[in-house]
């Protein structure tokens, strides 16, 4: 066994002598111990080494106690007092650095919270509910024209089939259907979204009654309004047992006020409540139709039955009633919002995409923000180097000197914390245009503030962390005699961070442009027809169903239109889908689905839509009740070569297919057009469609419009929809994606310019002497400015490299789930990559330039 020195001997040395001492000559001791064992052996090497111990010791014992030891991590009050003076006063002595440390860690900490916000509002969607856990839509799943989807779309009769079959299991069911009613009380007239529901719905969704109670509602003619519509109705009036009149034909009583729904619920449109055996609801007649899909069926499951086992066990409840194969299933509540998407009858994502999405992105800025502190902190190493070097010599352990050094940035943190809070309040209510959120702050909410507490502490231990260990790591021998030197390799961390900051710079750049371009490209799209002064009135009251001629005639002759018709659907939409078509030719093993849309004889000159065979709806024509149009879709689903006079039999009559008319874009137009029939149905509608005059404003156009349809539906307000407007919504969800990614990408470039800055002001000013030197050479202020932009350019240009893939990548995933898309071309990747090189200079340059401006006679002066 190789001998040692004597380890009290070790331990005096390291208990009363000098931190200096100790690094300095602890291994010139040992190696001349192993030197004496060799020359004098053993025993006496080890009664040397005690000697030379105490030698060196012997100063400290006259003058101090032993040097007492405390843990790493058991600081004492008055020394972490001592670390945070000492954060202030490095803070306010080095004042352009520690403006760039706190506006990016702020810039940084406040998207974080603004996403962390957001994330906690999606996640958090219909918690309002206390039954959320237990609630479910029934679901039903189809497969037409080879695609399988799933709906909340289910048929009637079936809440009747589960209440019988499954009694144990359900304990609660209720029918919904979603409309826009009329609701008038004397003069007052307003058009408001509702539902109609069986008289479990109030009880299931837990509505918090301010007046009147849940259970009145159990009453045919009775109905529930929502707090802000019994204002507008009844200002400061009691509403209970008042009248109502919806839709200007049925009165209903009022038996109860609830809370206005919060937005992050399901049903937050939902202003009243109508009662489901109610005479005019027209699907209150449908319980014996089980192939009319059209209304939703919202259960509560019984307290002790599991949901996931129940759903598999009435999957094939309604295959006895119908001939196509159709599945039943249970969608719980905590589900819809965030996994909302189905395909082949699975859930296949959602919103969860991007709360993952916004996520990253929050993570990614944050440590953008923290890899600027890092940055700066180990690039002024040298300046601290001396700092650290005497406090080692004093008898600062390592541990001490970190804990130091965190405290620091735990300091810079909690002020940036406050410069966050300034900044989410400013931008909260921009943000909450762009993310269509009614977000606020928590003031009052103590987890708010134990996970803001939490965060900040959290950010600053990690921004803290590796200029912590860096500065503490100096040896403070060569530190004090001014012999230290960054090695070759030592600016390659800092190096290697700016990359990935402006990596992620780079590919939220090229997110942006995809995004943007693929709206853009569908909102390019042909659609068939002219929306421009298109407009929509909803056909709610029974005034202006008999009295087509009439209104139309009016409204030509007034000038504010230039033709009217009326359909079953708005032009943006298809609200009915039907199956069971037959024509000669037809696989009889096919049911193909196509998009139902009656129509008046005016539908095609009204829309605009554009005839490529045949001929259009005419009144010249009488055998035109029974005619079909259909959509260049629809013909090559049913096969025709030559559509023009086949005959379709529908319905149990036959209908003669008159023209066929260029695709119209109805649906998502993201997605491919849907087959679409046109047939002249004047009993089968419910919106009536306006084309403005041209030759007026649409202010004109709709101030000459309401005196008529005051005329002919004075039940009724004017309310009316632009399909621009409605087709604009189509792109909504798309559009919020982009212009939040285009948010965040922003402040993600300027933490990633700030640090930047931060390190081009620090690398002039490192090189003051060079640059004089260059200068008195006669280098040019273009020399100097390329001399300290070259590094920086590379590393953005190793960004964009490492970028591309990933952007690629990801955009491409993104991308796939639209059926008509963009594509990505090379120049988004190049402009993106460009972009950011001249972000880079210009950052750069303004600090490159200031230093090569500098007198040389200035320059070489500076020590």
């Amino acid at each position: 066994m190789k001998p040692s020195p004597p380890r009290w001997a070790k331990r005096f040395l390291h208990l009363f002598c000098p931190a200096y001492l100790v690094e300095e000559m602890e291994g010139d001791l040992e190696e001349l111990f192993e030197q004496r064992i060799r020359l004098i052996g053993a025993r006496k090497a080890r009664l040397r080494y005690v000697r030379d111990v105490l030698s060196l010791v012997r100063p400290s014992l006259r003058k101090q106690k032993p040097l007492e030891h405390p843990s790493p991590f058991l600081f004492r009050p008055a020394m972490l007092l001592n670390y945070f003076k000492i954060a202030f006063r490095t803070l306010l002595k080095n004042k352009v650095y520690s403006v760039i440390n706190i506006a990016g860690l702020a810039t940084g900490m406040a998207v974080a919270l603004l996403i962390g916000l957001w994330i906690w509002d999606e996640v958090s969607f219909d918690t309002y509910h206390p039954n959320r856990d237990r609630l479910a839509y029934v679901m039903a799943t189809q497969t037409y024209n080879g695609e399988t989807g799933t709906y909340n779309s289910i048929v009637v009769p079936l809440e009747k089939e589960l209440r019988s079959l499954y009694p144990a299991d359900f304990k609660r069911l209720s029918m919904l259907w979603a409309s826009t009613n009329v609701l008038a009380v004397g003069e007052k007239k307003i058009a408001q979204p509702g539902i109609w529901a069986q008289p479990d719905f109030p009880e299931m969704l837990t509505l918090k009654m301010l007046k009147g109670s849940r259970e009145a509602f159990n009453d045919p003619s009775s109905v529930l309004l929502s707090e802000s519509v019994a204002a507008a109705l009844f200002g400061d009036d009691d509403p209970i047992n008042q009248v109502v009149k919806v839709d200007n034909k049925t009165n209903m009583k009022i038996v109860g006020v609830y809370q206005d729904l919060p937005p992050n619920t399901t049903f937050r449109d939902v202003r009243f409540v109508l009662p489901w055996h109610n005479i005019a609801n027209w699907w209150n007649t449908q319980d014996k139709d089980w192939r009319n899909h059209g209304c939703s069926l919202l259960v509560q499951v019984s307290d002790r039955v599991d949901m996931s086992q129940l759903s598999a066990k009435i999957k094939d409840i309604v295959l006895p009633h119908i001939k196509e194969i159709e599945y039943t299933s249970l969608n719980p509540m905590a589900r819809w919002h965030l996994y909302s998407n189905f395909r082949t009858g699975r859930v296949d994502g959602g919103r969860i995409q991007f709360v993952w999405l916004f996520g990253i992105i929050g993570v990614f800025v944050l440590l953008l923000a923290c890899i600027n502190f890092m940055n700066l902190s180990t690039a002024r190493s040298e300046k601290r180097a001396k700092e650290v070097g005497i406090r080692k010599a004093v008898g600062s352990m390592h541990s001490q000197l970190i804990g130091q050094f965190l405290s620091e940035s735990v300091v810079v943190a909690f002020v940036s914390l406050a410069f966050t809070l300034l900044l989410v309040l400013a931008t909260l209510p921009f943000f909450n245009r762009l993310a269509d959120k009614a977000i606020n702050i928590p003031w009052t909410n103590p987890v708010f503030w134990l996970l803001t507490i939490s965060f900040t502490l959290f950010t600053g231990f990690i921004s803290g962390s590796y200029p912590a260990f860096y500065l503490s790591s100096f040896k403070p021998i060569k530190v004090l005699k001014g012999v230290m030197r960054a090695g070759r390799f030592a600016s390659l961390p800092r190096k290697v961070m700016v990359v990935v900051q402006f990596t992620v710079s780079i590919t939220l750049i090229i997110g942006t442009i995809i995004v943007y371009r693929q709206i853009q490209y569908a909102k390019n799209r042909p659609v068939g027809y002219s929306r421009e002064g298109l407009i929509t009135i909803a056909m709610n009251t029974p005034e202006l169903n008999s009295h087509y001629n009439e209104l139309r005639a009016a409204l030509v002759e007034s000038g504010a239109a230039v033709e009217m018709t009326e359909s079953n659907s708005p032009p943006t939409q298809i609200w009915s889908n039907n199956s069971g078509f037959s024509w000669k030719g037809k696989d009889p093993t096919t049911d193909p689905l196509f998009g139902t849309i009656a129509v008046t004889h005016d539908f095609g000159k009204t829309v605009g839509w554009k005839i490529v065979a045949g001929r259009d709806f005419s009144r010249d024509f009488t055998t035109d009740s029974s005619a079909f149009i259909l959509n260049e879709a629809a013909v090559k689903l049913a096969g025709f070569a030559d559509p023009v006079g086949k005959v379709m039999r529908w319905n149990g009559r036959d209908h003669v297919v008159t023209g066929v008319v260029k695709d119209m874009v109805m649906d998502s137009p993201f997605q491919p057009t849907v087959p679409t029939i046109f047939l002249v149905d004047y009993g089968w509608l419910n919106m009536i469609i306006v084309r403005a005059n041209p030759a007026l404003s649409i202010r004109d156009a709709l101030d000459k419009m309401e005196p008529v349809f005051k005329k002919f539906n004075p039940g009724s307000p004017f309310e009316y929809k632009f399909t621009d407007d409605e087709y604009a919504r189509k792109f909504s969800d798309e559009e919020r994606i982009g212009n939040l990614a285009t948010f965040f990408a922003i402040f993600a470039i300027f933490i990633s310019c700030l640090g930047l800055f931060g390190l081009a002001s620090f690398v002039a000013e490192q090189r003051t002497k060079e640059i004089g030197v260059r200068k008195v050479l006669g280098a040019s202020v273009f020399n100097v400015w390329g001399l300290l932009s070259r590094d920086f350019v590379v590393l953005v240009i190793i960004s964009c490299l490492i970028a591309v893939p990933f952007a690629w990548y990801f955009m491409n995933s993104w991308l796939k789930q639209y059926d008509y898309r963009s594509d990505m071309a090379w120049w988004i990747f190049a402009a993106s990559g460009l972009g950011a090189l001249l972000i880079t200079l210009l950052t750069v340059s303004y600090q490159a330039i200031r230093a090569a401006l500098v007198n040389p006679v200035k320059s070489l002066r500076t020590e």
